[in-house]
């Protein structure tokens, strides 16, 4: 319905301001008029007729205003005339774009140029194009719409950011484990070159005591103690990571 009266109303406008641009053409005037003395061919070709002009015919009794065909206009014959009018002050409004042929029916007035023809142009005012306008802005107003489906996407993209500080910290415990652990796992190697302390032992073989064995097993001790000491450094490194 609003569609409806949105087009009425432009249409109504439209014939309004047809009817206000209208223009009223006395037939050869201003210096002339409806006679055998005026140029009238020279006078339309002078003028500028729209879809809602009008053509006013000012004439004594004598003549009249008859409209006829194009050959009939050619020549001056009113057989087949299309209309004719006699009040003395014709008005003949211009409803249609195209060619009309007036003539005036007196004998021997039409032979001597009392004719004229009309060529009528389409209105050139854009009252036909607007009606259609409103349609189309009813169309365009779900555009914002599609906009506001835009701003949900964005949303998500601050929780991909979030879980980056939740990779750092695993990231660093990890790293700390392996620190430690290479220390003492390191410092045994170092260890057995102790027995090495033992190496007079061997020097004397000759004595044959079985004293050897003794130094050999407290070596194993220290440096199982060594070991033990190490592996609680690198549990008590881990714990305090």
């Amino acid at each position: 319905m609003a569609v409806l009266r949105t087009f009425i109303c432009v249409a109504a406008t439209a014939v309004l301001i047809q009817l206000s641009m209208a223009a009223n053409y006395t037939v050869g005037g201003p210096n002339g008029g409806w006679d055998t003395a005026t140029d009238l061919r020279t006078w339309a070709t002078s003028q500028k007729f729209l879809v809602g002009d009008n053509l006013i015919f000012q004439y004594p009794s004598s003549h009249d205003v008859t409209e006829v065909s194009k050959p009939d206009y050619d020549s001056c014959q009113t057989s087949n005339k299309i209309q004719s009018y006699t009040d003395g002050n014709t008005v003949i409004p211009l409803s249609s774009p195209g060619k009309r042929y007036f003539i005036c029916g007196a004998p021997g007035h039409c032979t001597v140029g009392m004719k004229v023809g009309i060529d009528t142009l389409a209105s050139t005012s854009p009252a036909p194009a607007s009606p259609s306008k409103p349609p189309q802005a009813s169309l365009a107003a779900p555009t914002p719409q599609a906009s506001s489906k835009t701003p949900p996407p964005a949303s998500p993209a601050p929780e991909t950011s979030s879980p980056s500080p939740e990779e750092s910290p695993k990231s660093a415990p990890t790293v700390s484990p392996a620190s430690p652990s290479s220390s003492p796992l390191g410092s045994p190697p170092p260890s057995p070159d102790v027995p090495t302390a033992d190496s007079p032992s061997t020097s004397p073989p000759p004595s044959g005591l079985s004293q050897p064995p003794q130094p050999s097993s407290a070596a194993k001790v220290f440096f199982k103690t060594i070991m033990a000491m190490g592996f609680s450094f690198g549990i008590m490194m881990l714990l305090a990571f």
